[in-house]
């Protein structure tokens, strides 16, 4: 391609690329050196912050928060939110206890859970596009909903679990990994080759970047959004499972703070809260800084109420530089 006067030659393939992707040099490699610069900090201030132990600690609980967040992100990614996301996870983990605790077994607790979360998910989609609701109100009222449904069903109290396969989920492994963080890691490459290797991740930048010059090329726009927040929902009832093998009981309220952390995660990696630009790499990397610096404050004996206020001051200044960059 030759270049018009006065102009530099531009690179037709990389163009396409950074268009289809929303890759930056600050977004996806910055973040990569603040993780880096932070388990460094963390090893000079804390002779056990970067022992085997704690690592395993911070990769179990950061898991997690990555399943969830990369849900909210590819909903972020059309312009959407979603805010049930903590309320999903509760009722999916309240489904499991109850299963169990009913000699239903985990499996069918699983599948219980997650397929109820999964289609409060489509209901968040389709109240969204079909009922032309704002994402915002939408999912705000389906958070109290299934909020609502999984304190009925629990009775407001926590489930125990007592079940090895379950308590094997958390605390099981292959090799030096635990399973629990290969769930996370396979998650997170299915979700890249969705987002950067189909159709379907093409028409999801597309909607969320120009969502009625997508819908006069032709795409689906309402489905693509309806699949999206089914996703969000079926991974929010799969960290819904996580949390609760992690813990060994089904507690109402451990599901709603994984809302913000979710979207910290999402805004930490870089990706646009307008829609049509996002990664998956960098919300994965967003959710484990949370999780290192959290785990580094406590180490270090940051009280648990002046945390959340350095956890908003991080969020911030990477929204602040993610915004002069552009």
């Amino acid at each position: 391609m030759t270049a018009s006067p006065g102009t530099a030659p531009v690179d037709p393939q990389r163009g396409m690329l950074r268009r289809l992707t929303g890759a930056s040099w600050f977004g996806d490699v910055a973040i990569v050196f603040a993780f880096i610069a932070l388990m460094l900090v963390g090893g000079l201030l804390s002779d056990v912050f970067l022992t085997p132990r704690n690592l395993t600690s911070i990769a179990v609980a950061s898991s997690i928060l990555i399943v969830v967040a990369i849900g909210q992100t590819l909903v972020i990614i059309t312009a959407g939110i979603d805010l049930s996301v903590g309320s999903l996870m509760m009722l999916s983990g309240v489904m499991v206890g109850v299963a169990v605790k009913n000699d239903l077994g985990v499996p069918v607790g699983i599948v219980m859970g997650i397929g109820a979360a999964a289609a409060l998910g489509a209901v968040n989609g389709l109240v969204i596009t079909k009922g032309k609701i704002s994402d915002f109100i939408a999912t705000l009222g389906m958070m109290s909903i299934a909020l609502g449904i999984g304190q009925v069903i629990s009775g407001a109290r926590p489930v125990t679990i007592i079940d090895a396969g379950m308590t094997a989920l958390a605390t099981g492994s292959l090799g030096p990994f635990r399973w629990i963080v290969l769930v996370s890691v396979v998650v997170a490459v299915v979700a890249h080759i969705l987002l950067f290797n189909t159709r379907f991740g093409t028409y999801l930048l597309a909607t969320g970047g120009n969502f009625e010059g997508s819908r006069d090329l032709g795409i689906r726009v309402d489905s693509v959004k309806v699949r999206a927040y089914l996703i969000s929902g079926t991974l929010a009832g799969l960290g819904g499972v996580m949390l609760t093998s992690r813990i060994g009981s089904a507690e109402p309220t451990a599901g709603p703070p994984y809302l913000l952390t979710a979207i910290a995660a999402t805004v930490l990696g870089g990706v646009s809260l307008f829609g049509g630009r996002g990664t998956i790499l960098g919300p994965v990397i967003g959710a484990l800084i949370l999780t290192a610096l959290l785990n580094l404050m406590t180490i270090l004996g940051v009280g648990v109420l002046f945390q959340p206020i350095v956890v908003g001051i991080v969020v911030i200044g990477f929204a602040i530089a993610y915004r002069f960059r552009q």
